[in-house]
């Protein structure tokens, strides 16, 4: 249950923040539901590989290259998901940061 909770605040915080950035489109909430899981995979899966491959630039940076690295990552999410568009990589700069604060505020909510 606790899972499909997480689903659901995440498929909302992408739907609210795609809904407050004209840089990003997103079709319709079952858009937002598939670009959730997929967000999701992707971090498990090629994040870390990212994350390490990238270490010294990240420690070079004091920790803030992990930004470039989510906006390529959700780039990447836009190229594989039809009906989720983001413009550039600055939107999708500011989609990860946004995404970041309504769903930890969301998260929040049902505590």
């Amino acid at each position: 249950m606790k899972v499909l909770i997480n689903l659901f605040i995440s498929s909302l915080a992408v739907f609210i923040t795609g809904y407050l950035l004209p840089g990003i489109k997103i079709d319709s909430f079952t858009t937002a539901v598939v670009v959730a899981v997929v967000l999701g995979v992707v971090n498990i899966f090629l994040k870390p590989i990212l994350v390490l491959l990238t270490l010294p630039l990240t420690i070079l940076t004091l920790g803030l290259f992990q930004f470039v690295i989510n906006a390529f990552l959700i780039l990447l999410v836009s190229y594989l998901v039809s009906g989720f568009t983001v413009a550039n990589f600055w939107w999708a700069l500011l989609f990860s940061l946004v995404i970041s604060l309504v769903s930890s505020f969301l998260h929040q909510l049902t505590k």
